[in-house]
């Protein structure tokens, strides 16, 4: 991890360096606080299941790849977590920011974002997509398949412009598992270099005077916790703009790599540092770009899991203990609808026991299962919490900050957790929970 973002572990806990926030701090009798508050005070105030999201911790972050990557552009993947305040928080530390929607666009400029500083992107963007992003001024559409470039122009019209990037397939295979792994031929994200579709892209986009082609864009993946497979990348992009500025006399002024940057969930997890992250392109760039006689584009990377995901910890109160066939079950009162990743990904998280001290009985490895009527949901396997775990105790998860709220559902008629920031000692609510009435207000058929 970076320098400086993060703090040793709690005493007396099995809370790691690297999933846990650096403000990570043990209270007595079991007791732990995240950015200054007492976890167990947020549970009784804010109710469980509940999101709590430490400011400090996303600032930190924000900083440190501003600080690692100076002379390039960071934009935040609001995909993975967005409200009015992450969108202050990623405007005020200096990073711009990376939509999928105009949604996303429009929270985003509601909340004062300058649209300039977005990117759009999506693999079938809608007509409102690309409309409200034309409307709205953001700087720059990722182009995604060949059909889409005539979408955009018509939607910018005769007396405008638009800056985009076309997105290539560059022929990498990485991410932490096969259905986020983006890079690769054979999948529903971008155009493929090898078979000339990219290639097609680029000239087409030249020909209309309604766009400007600021640069290529690539997305390899996710949960990637090596420099490697984004130096393969690299190597590939900068060998098509060498064919670009060969086939058409322009030398394309931006390179965005995009995010995928991979974060620990458990302890002893790899993640990926943006400093040695940051050193490792900008050397090879130099390189690459002096081999083909490029001069050297502007670099861009998309963070979203890895500025978010370590601030974030998800509470929930356990509601039943039983063993059944030999496995220990710890029911709580979430599960799948505010976290779908272990049902979708396999992902596998590090719950603790907080808010009280463990009794004498031995620890038992447990599996955390959800409450919603399906077999797949479990938000973690082989588990360690102590043997007297019992109904009415508080769990921790880690490292829950990324995808979580972003990929919730209303499953079971189950509202949605609060998001609950925690910084300098106060807490406050960010997003209310979900209630009942919520979802029966959407319900207007008699």
């Amino acid at each position: 991890m970076t320098a400086g973002l993060v703090a040793a572990p709690p005493t007396g806990t099995d809370a790691g360096p690297a999933v846990w926030p650096a403000s990570t701090a043990p209270l007595p009798r079991g007791g732990l606080s995240v950015g200054g508050v007492d976890l167990t005070e947020v549970a009784e105030r804010f109710g469980t299941p509940a999101y709590v999201l430490d400011e400090g911790e996303v600032r930190a972050r924000c900083r440190a790849y501003r600080a690692a990557f100076p002379d390039g552009d960071v934009l935040y993947a609001a995909k993975a977590f967005l409200s009015r305040a992450m969108v202050r928080w990623v405007l005020e530390e200096g990073l711009g920011l990376d939509v999928c929607s105009a949604g996303e666009l429009e929270l985003a400029v509601r909340a004062g974002f300058p649209p300039g500083r977005t990117v759009l992107h999506g693999n079938a963007k809608s007509p409102a997509d690309l409309a409200g992003a034309v409307r709205l001024g953001v700087g720059r559409i990722v182009v995604d398949s060949i059909s889409e470039i005539a979408r955009i122009a018509a939607a910018v019209g005769p007396r405008g412009c638009q800056k985009v990037l076309v997105r290539v397939v560059p022929g990498v295979s990485a991410g932490g598992h096969a259905k986020v792994r983006t890079g690769t031929e054979g999948q529903k994200f971008g155009l493929s270099a090898a078979d000339g579709s990219a290639q097609d892209a680029v000239a087409r986009v030249l020909a209309r005077p309604e766009l400007e082609l600021a640069g290529l864009h690539c997305h390899i993946g996710s949960q990637i916790a090596s420099a490697e497979p984004y130096l393969a990348a690299l190597r590939r992009m900068t060998g098509l703009l060498a064919r670009i500025r060969d086939d058409h006399g322009v030398a394309l002024p931006e390179l965005d790599l995009g995010g995928g940057h991979g974060i620990a969930y458990r302890p002893g997890e790899p993640a990926l540092a943006p400093d040695a992250l940051a050193a490792a392109l900008r050397t090879e760039l130099a390189v690459r770009c002096g081999a083909a006689g490029l001069p050297v584009p502007r670099l861009t990377v998309e963070p979203g899991r890895a500025v978010v995901g370590p601030a974030g910890v998800a509470l929930y109160r356990v509601l039943a203990v039983k063993r059944t066939g030999g496995t220990v079950f710890v029911a709580v009162d979430g599960g799948m609808s505010d976290n779908p990743r272990p049902a979708l990904y396999g992902v596998r998280y590090a719950p603790r026991l907080i808010g009280r001290a463990p009794g004498a009985a031995p620890p038992v490895t447990a599996t955390v299962a959800g409450r919603h009527c399906e077999a797949g949901d479990v938000l973690a396997t082989d588990v360690e919490l102590p043997g007297d775990v019992h109904p009415g105790d508080l769990l921790g998860v880690p490292a829950a900050g990324a995808y979580h709220l972003s990929m919730a559902s209303a499953y079971n008629m189950v509202g949605r957790p609060p998001v609950v920031a925690v910084h300098e000692g106060a807490a406050r609510l960010l997003v209310r929970r979900e209630t009942l009435s919520d979802l029966c207000l959407r319900d207007v058929g008699d």
